[in-house]
């Protein structure tokens, strides 16, 4: 047990220490920074966290969407932990279990569990956030990321979260790019609509600088968004052979993290203390693909349909799998469309002694940015 939450506590050191610092500071130019893992710059939060505010999709949800519906509650998800579909993305955990590990909170409740859940329960803080949703509406009917928003306002408004519980509260914004890969596979041609997909990725990074303006309004005081992740290297761009990014989507998705920066900056300005932070996705992603040795071939998901038209829960009228599964979902950095268990839990391996955890000071967050 003890070794693993030194994983875990490593994982959320890579997470939260890999981003590049955006600092509330009129004198501190947008330009990028190589990370070093190794690197002690603490800055010690007033505050203890005493729950957490989920927001966004796949990445962070727990158990939101429609178990008749959703993949999430479909064979094989969950198969490695806790065996059985839980409601997750994955083989096992994802973004949300981790953060909850390094804050040393409960696990928020999904806002899909909350008629059926004790009051007791609405004390934990509370998971919005759905799979297969974006910063505006996908092909999923589920809550876009304002509406989510629009939920935790109206707790906010019936008393369920008093300001002195929020403000002690950390929000988690998580935007995997539904949209835009739906847009780069579906509708994107090289030479015919770059320019349509820059205006919607302002649009996407001004929506979601709203968001985390509003929840600020809302009273909490400690906001983290999700970098966008190297989108060229998931399956969906790297298949079949998947051994190499699609250099043309990286383009895309740093535009997309560059604007995000500058968001972030100006509303760190706006702010004192500066409030808003990044967890930087893309750095962590790469660098699992470009160095580690744990994943024999980083980009290829541990499963997936039998062809492009199927995908890794169906199965066919007669109940045969028309999706391949791989042996061992702890040699894939890829579940699926996102991370396995394994991936989540291995993304920061990097080589580093237990000196390096030793800046933190836990139940407080010594590296925030």
């Amino acid at each position: 047990m003890a070794t693993q939450e030194l994983l875990l506590s490593f994982l959320l050191f890579c997470l939260l220490a890999g981003h590049e610092a955006v600092h509330g500071s009129p004198h501190h130019p947008r330009h990028h920074h190589q990370h070093d893992p190794h690197s002690s710059d603490c800055v010690k939060l007033p505050f203890r966290a005493t729950k957490l505010f989920v927001f966004g999709d796949s990445y962070a949800d727990t158990g939101n969407n429609k178990k008749s519906e959703a993949r999430s509650w479909k064979v094989p998800y969950g198969m490695t932990f806790p065996g059985i579909p839980s409601g997750r993305f994955s083989d096992g955990l994802v973004l949300t279990d981790y953060l909850v590990k390094f804050f040393r909170v409960m696990s928020p409740l999904p806002i899909e569990w909350w008629p059926k859940a004790n009051a007791p329960h609405f004390r934990l803080g509370t998971n919005f956030a759905y799979g297969g949703t974006g910063v505006f509406n996908t092909l999923s009917s589920e809550p876009n990321m304002t509406v989510q928003i629009d939920h935790f306002e109206s707790l906010i408004g019936d008393a369920f979260f008093k300001a002195a519980v929020t403000q002690s509260s950390v929000a988690i914004f998580t935007n995997s790019g539904q949209r835009l890969r739906y847009l780069l596979g579906q509708e994107w041609r090289p030479l015919g609509c770059v320019e349509g997909l820059l205006d919607f990725i302002d649009k996407v990074v001004a929506q979601l600088a709203a968001n985390m303006k509003r929840v600020y309004s809302l009273g909490v005081r400690k906001i983290a968004v999700a970098a966008l992740q190297p989108l060229g290297c998931l399956p969906q761009f790297t298949a079949p052979s998947f051994k190499k990014c699609n250099d043309t989507v990286g383009l895309l998705v740093d535009y997309h993290n560059e604007q995000l920066k500058g968001a972030v900056e100006k509303l760190n300005n706006e702010t004192s203390p500066s409030t808003f932070i990044i967890v930087d996705l893309d750095s962590a992603f790469k660098w699992v693909i470009q160095n580690t040795t744990i994943f024999k071939n980083p980009m290829k998901p541990c499963c997936m349909g039998v062809s492009s038209e199927y995908n890794c829960w169906n199965v066919d009228a007669n109940g045969k799998k028309m999706y391949t599964l791989c042996e061992d979902p702890g040699a894939y950095f890829f579940w699926g469309h996102g991370p396995s268990y394994a991936g989540w839990l291995g993304r920061c391996v990097f080589d580093s002694s237990t000196e390096s955890l030793s800046q933190f000071h836990i139940p407080s967050i010594d590296r925030f940015y």
